[in-house]
């Protein structure tokens, strides 16, 4: 069996395989997975090993998993679908994740979640304020998948929850380009760059900030209709429309706890400036 990784990490797409990429230039051995074989080569060619291990597939070869689990940090970077099964097979994923751990050398768990864990309190929310969510949405998916790994003697884990991803090929302008009558219209929106998110993840790695958990989104906050209707603008696409709505639904994403303890100044404070 190969020499074990310093870090691996479980998803490469979008926010993943940047970071596989600036943990390997750096000088970490690095483990990155893939759903799609033809990835497998760019892997390679960034210094990164290439594993390819999709947790749904009923033939998932299990000695796969475990060479990639040989390392001390795992970055656990798979966002649920879902549509299809109300997240139903996301955590039948996770709990094979899970069984697969114990067995393996990993210490230390970075869970990349979702503020979606929070639900809409109209009020600035912060990372206690999941204890609504268990009275207000029980079966939260994203959740149930984070105390999964929270809760073990075999290991420590830290959980970010980032707000919505922008940056690279996301392109917000297009999220609702063109659209009608779209609720919510004066609710501040949540978002995160990608730099900003590469330079958090790879900050709480290399300060050991183990067992915490944190959001993670730009201080400032404009409204959805500010938003997306500049963003629209910047792509010149049509720009959406939001109906007048009595009462707007919302939750404010504090971030000021990672400011805190990370002593981290977001690169992209404003999302108005993110396009």
């Amino acid at each position: 069996m190969q020499k074990k990784a310093d870090i691996s990490v479980m998803g490469c797409g979008w926010l993943g395989l940047p970071l596989a990429e600036g943990l390997a230039r750096s000088g970490r051995r690095v483990n990155g997975s893939t759903t799609s074989e033809q990835k497998l080569d760019m892997l390679a060619q960034a210094g990164i090993r290439p594993f390819l291990i999709n947790l749904s597939d009923p033939e998932l070869n299990e000695q796969t998993l475990v060479e990639f689990l040989q390392t001390d940090v795992l970055v656990l970077n798979i966002p649920p679908k879902l549509r299809a099964d109300g997240g139903e097979s996301y955590l039948q994923q996770m709990a094979l994740l899970h069984r697969a751990l114990l067995a393996s050398p990993v210490s230390r768990v970075l869970f990349v979640s979702s503020t979606s864990v929070y639900p809409e309190l109209n009020r600035i929310v912060t990372e206690e304020d999941t204890s609504f969510t268990d009275d207000l949405d029980p079966d939260n998916v994203l959740l149930k998948a984070e105390r999964l790994f929270q809760n073990s003697d075999s290991w420590v884990c830290s959980v970010v929850r980032f707000g919505g991803l922008v940056g690279g090929n996301r392109q917000p302008g297009r999220f609702l380009a063109g659209k009608r009558d779209l609720p919510n219209g004066d609710a501040p929106v949540n978002m995160i760059h990608l730099e900003d998110c590469l330079n958090i993840l790879e900050r709480i790695i290399s300060q050991e900030k183990w067992g915490q958990i944190y959001n993670a989104c730009a201080d400032e906050h404009p409204t959805r209709r500010e938003f997306y209707e500049a963003a629209a603008t910047a792509l010149d696409l049509e720009v959406p429309n939001f109906k007048d709505m009595e009462e707007t639904h919302f939750k404010l994403i504090s971030s000021q706890k990672l400011k805190d303890d990370l002593a981290y100044v977001f690169t992209h404070p404003n999302p108005m400036a993110f396009f």
